[in-house]
């Protein structure tokens, strides 16, 4: 029986069929390439309730996932993150039946785990020796930790301000880091140029290579699984490159055509800082793609992405769905992340709690009616970003008697 039912790859933009037993980048086009499963052999050879008996990690998932051979996967125990009841921030948020999906206790405290272990995974088994990426931090640090797990060598470029943290774990993982003067897109040229005189090596730049998507698709899986195999009513994701959203949505596409969901498919939310926007200022437009963001800045250093390579099925997905994309100011979503943590115990990363800031919009404007089902995707551990939180606690003297603050309180 196969392990997986991958067919070939597509060009997003024409269409157009490519073979994908070699190491692949973008189409001719300059377009990513999708993943392609035969789904009618999917359907006659699993189903839900035979899923359900596997063990709780993304790769339950693997007959539409592209490993070939169960022998090449790399893992670290990734996928089957907990959907949460955050009843303190719904009410409060006036969405009461909202749910949290926490990316933020996978391996590398952050979603860009599924990522890495499917796309290592499939380079090792299509005999890739290195890898390379620009990063905004969290990516590079969850490729460099399984590159080194699969023995694979990896190439990270980041800007000089991105989280410290995700710098520390490319270093502890033996990977060649650099820090550049600049933003993704600079530390991209860097990669592309070191790339071309590296045999061996690919580049996994953001939707440059298939397969980071298709670990990212999971996310949509396991939250249709965890709800009974139902779809909610509204799902919000943190946008910068696009990959999460456009793989849940890819995810969602699957299932239909599987037969494992029906009815109408959740609205999809677009959420950005409002200092690095594009992807909302497009679907303002009416337009199908971005326009170069001019001077990209937030503190929610994720989603700082001036322009994405798949803007075009980022806004493709939320137009399908009959959903939107909104933007918050750095204000809100560090207050959101406060809150949060306040209300219902959770500490998520500023990426995240621009997901929860946009709840308040969203209700106020009337396009979330309060009623709906809502589930909102934290995409990492708070803890990685401890520069978002300020300590104003009173520093006391050290002594036998106990202050009077200790008393009176």
């Amino acid at each position: 029986m196969a392990f997986s039912f991958l067919t070939h790859l597509e060009c997003s933009r024409t269409g157009e069929r490519f073979a994908a037993d070699e190491v692949s980048g973008t189409s001719p086009a300059g377009a990513p390439l999708l993943a392609r499963y035969d789904l009618d052999r999917v359907r006659e050879t699993v189903q839900p309730q035979d899923i359900a008996t596997r063990e709780a990690t993304l790769w339950r998932y693997h007959e539409v996932l592209p490993v070939h051979s169960p022998e090449h996967i790399v893992s670290l125990g990734e996928g089957m993150t907990p959907l949460l009841p955050v009843p303190g921030y719904g009410k409060r948020a006036g969405v009461p039946r909202l749910l949290m999906k926490d990316e933020g206790l996978v391996p590398t405290g952050s979603f860009k785990a599924r990522g890495a272990a499917v796309g290592v995974s499939r380079a090792a088994e299509l005999g890739v020796r290195g890898v390379a990426m620009p990063t905004n931090g969290n990516a590079g640090a969850a490729w460099a930790l399984y590159a080194a797990r699969a023995g694979m060598g990896a190439l990270i470029a980041m800007p000089a301000d991105a989280p410290a943290i995700t710098m520390k774990e490319c270093q502890a993982a033996g990977a060649e880091l650099y820090r550049v003067d600049g933003l993704i897109g600079d530390a991209g040229k860097l990669v592309g140029a070191a790339v071309a005189g590296r045999e061996g090596y690919q580049e996994v730049s953001t939707l440059k290579e298939p397969y980071r998507l298709e670990g990212k698709k999971t996310m949509g899986y396991e939250i249709v699984e965890q709800l009974g195999w139902r779809v909610p009513d509204v799902i919000l994701y943190p946008t910068g490159g696009g990959v999460g959203i456009i793989g849940i949505y890819k995810a969602l596409r699957e299932m239909q055509e599987l037969g494992w969901i029906s009815g109408k498919l959740p609205r999809l939310v677009a959420v950005q800082a409002e200092g690095c926007a594009p992807i909302v200022e497009a679907f303002r437009r009416g337009a199908k793609e971005s326009e170069p963001c001019p001077d990209a800045h937030t503190v929610a250093f994720g989603i700082t992405v001036p322009k994405a390579l798949g803007d075009f099925l980022v806004l493709d997905a939320v137009y399908a769905t009959e959903g939107t994309a909104v933007s918050v100011t750095d204000d809100e979503l560090l207050a959101a992340q406060r809150t949060l943590a306040s209300l219902d115990g959770a500490f998520i990363c500023p990426e995240g709690a621009a997901c929860f800031a946009a709840l308040g919009p969203l209700r106020e404007s009337g396009w979330l009616a309060g009623d709906e089902e809502v589930v909102v995707l934290n995409t990492g551990a708070g803890i990685k970003y401890p520069e978002t939180m300020t300590v104003d606690a009173p520093l006391l003297a050290k002594t036998d008697a106990i202050p009077a603050v200790l008393r009176a309180g």
